[in-house]
């Protein structure tokens, strides 16, 4: 996948993973009561500061925290872009 967006830093940008439809045992979750995603797909990344260079890459799914990054709708797609220490885990 590639996109126009160039972050800038030690940001990223992020495809969040789409939210659950319907719990283990098939019950359908109402729009209401859906949880935002914490898990998604690295689609671009910054430089990186002067003496730290970046730890994720494109294309890793990470892990991040539930209100981390601000949200950014481009060409009809919702992203989210945030620092790298926002991220937890690459998974």
């Amino acid at each position: 996948m590639s996109v126009d967006v160039k972050p800038l830093g030690d940001r990223v940008l992020i495809k969040p993973a789409p939210a659950e439809e319907k719990t283990a045992s098939g019950i359908i979750i109402p729009d209401t009561a859906k949880e935002k995603p914490q898990k998604g797909e690295v689609v671009a990344v910054g430089n990186g500061k002067k003496d730290e260079p970046l730890n994720v890459s494109v294309g890793d799914t990470v892990i991040y925290g539930k209100y981390s990054g601000t949200e950014l709708a481009y060409q009809g797609v919702d992203y989210l872009i945030m620092r790298e220490t926002d991220i937890f885990a690459i998974v």
